[in-house]
């Protein structure tokens, strides 16, 4: 069998790390990597289809499955993960003192159909009182100018959703008082500038820890895509592929157990890797489906909901099982 030449693109994660530089190569694959920063990989990725494996928005992908031939399957393999109950900036001067208080105000958000939106979205309808309808959302830059959605959306009416200015960005708008408050992923740069921004979540880490303990969710931002044509040429690549990403990523925990020198730059790491373990459990960030079935479901119930995708899919119509499938002696 002829070794395949595959383009890789992903951010350069400790995760993934391995994959990159070589330590890690998949069974009859050459990988070459590119580094690219997420929002580059997702826009080329989705408007050109140009790397044969990448990473891939969450969110976006499972609106690719609603192509009548979508060009996209995706590994059980996660290497983006993030609770998001910190990623949501008020402007305090609107009177928001607690989650209830977003119901009707103005909300800046990316992209509607962004992966952290809808885990942001979602968790503030089930939780704290929020419906996602309850709110009027207004898109674009977070801090540049005129960014679309990536992705062709048919919401419904219940769904408020209006652009901004050509000439605005959501960071600006936040600091004036022209948004009560913005769900994002990147932290808006008028926070830590402007006294009257503030977290939602004051206490985010009390909160996110409380959240994964009601509901064992550690929410999944992206996962990992392959063509599909390449796919259904060569279906070996899914487990081949799924057992090179899940010995890069055990290469990094490795990594973070080191003792005799840090190999992160965090003084305390081994404080707060026991920290995460005891909240979390040693398999936090594992990859498969059955570690995810319930991360996956809830997502797709999200989507749903909020008026993305067209039906709730289950976990194994959203990653190929069959990728972490494996033999037992």
């Amino acid at each position: 069998m002829a070794t395949l030449s595959l383009s890789f693109a992903c951010w350069d994660y400790d995760r993934t790390k391995a994959l990159q530089d070589g330590r890690v190569r998949p069974e009859g694959v050459e990988l070459i990597p590119l580094v690219l920063p997420v929002e580059e990989t997702f826009y080329r990725q989705l408007r050109h289809h140009e790397f044969d494996v990448s990473e891939m928005s969450l969110s976006s992908y499972l609106l690719t499955l609603e192509e009548p031939e979508p060009p996209f399957v995706a590994l059980p393999v996660f290497p983006s993960r993030f609770f998001r109950h910190q990623s949501i900036y008020v402007n305090a001067r609107s009177g928001i003192e607690k989650p209830a208080d977003l119901v009707g105000k103005r909300v800046g958000t990316p992209e509607y159909q962004m992966t952290a939106g809808v885990w942001q979205r979602g968790i503030l309808a089930e939780h704290h009182g929020v419906p996602v309808g309850s709110v009027r959302y207004l898109t674009g830059a977070l801090e540049e100018r005129g960014r679309p959605e990536k992705l062709a959306l048919n919401l419904p009416d219940s769904i408020d959703l209006t652009p901004i200015g050509a000439d605005d960005n959501l960071s600006d708008l936040l600091a004036a008082g022209e948004l009560d408050a913005v769900y994002s992923a990147a932290q808006p740069s008028c926070f830590g500038r402007e006294p009257h921004i503030r977290h939602l979540f004051e206490d985010f880490v009390t909160a996110e820890r409380d959240y994964f303990a009601r509901t064992g969710i550690f929410p999944i931002m992206h996962t990992v895509v392959i063509k599909r044509d390449l796919y259904e040429r060569h279906p070996w690549l899914a487990r081949s592929l799924y057992k090179a990403f899940d010995a890069s990523l055990r290469i990094a925990h490795d990594d973070l157990r080191q003792r005799g020198a840090l190999k992160v730059m965090l003084p305390w790491l081994q404080s707060h890797l026991t920290e995460t373990l005891d909240a979390l459990g040693p398999g936090y960030w594992d990859y498969g489906l059955e570690n995810n079935r319930h991360v996956l479901d809830k997502f797709a119930e999200y989507s749903h909901d909020q008026g993305l995708a067209s039906r709730r899919r289950t976990a194994e119509q959203i990653v190929l099982a069959e990728a972490a499938d494996t033999f037992r002696l």
